[in-house]
């Protein structure tokens, strides 16, 4: 008797497991743009690692307020707000500037962005041909909602890509006139 119930409960448990997989929650989201700048990339680089200057070439960006403060860990960490021109926010955490390898990364602390736990990098290459720079941005990200749906308007993944899409897009493309037209 001990074995047909044995049996029975590894037989329903092993019905039980298509269900529990199923039931995982949201799936992570990237976004990754690349776009070639006809400047040199000490150039660019210089631009794009400035964590308080996003503002000066991103159209989107009304301010930027940088502090140095404690993270949750203790340690001390730069920070920055952006306000943007449609009166949205966020409240980021710089991660790294590495100017050896041209990249700097960060995430987003809190903020009206349709997402959550986005972190990012970008990173400032040689181009094809010389004076050129290849620029990437890379954002991973979950949508807002992060139970199973039913998914509330506005709060899906779909939304948060293309809020994503939307800032690296409009954003690379005016680093491109920003670089290209300083001297």
């Amino acid at each position: 008797m001990k074995k047909i119930l044995a049996l029975l409960a590894l037989g329903l448990s092993v019905s039980l497991v298509p269900f529990t997989a199923a039931a995982h929650g949201p799936s992570p989201q990237k976004v990754e743009k690349t776009i070639t700048i006809k400047a040199d990339p000490a150039k660019v680089w210089a631009i794009v690692k400035d964590f308080g200057g996003i503002h000066k070439w991103h159209p989107g960006v009304a301010s930027t307020k940088v502090e140095q403060k404690k993270d949750e860990n203790g340690d001390m960490a730069t920070f920055r707000t952006l306000t943007f021109k449609d009166g949205g926010n966020v409240y980021e955490k710089l991660r790294t500037i590495d100017d050896a390898s041209m990249k700097i990364k960060y995430e987003i602390v809190t903020g009206t962005l349709p997402l959550t736990d986005y972190n990012a990098t970008m990173t400032v290459e040689k181009g094809d041909k010389p004076g050129e720079s290849k620029v990437t941005w890379v954002g991973r990200f979950y949508r807002l909602y992060k139970l199973n749906p039913p998914i509330p308007a506005g709060q899906d993944d779909e939304t948060a890509v293309k809020a994503i899409t939307g800032i690296f897009d409009s954003g690379l493309a005016n680093l491109q006139k920003v670089a290209e037209n300083s001297k």
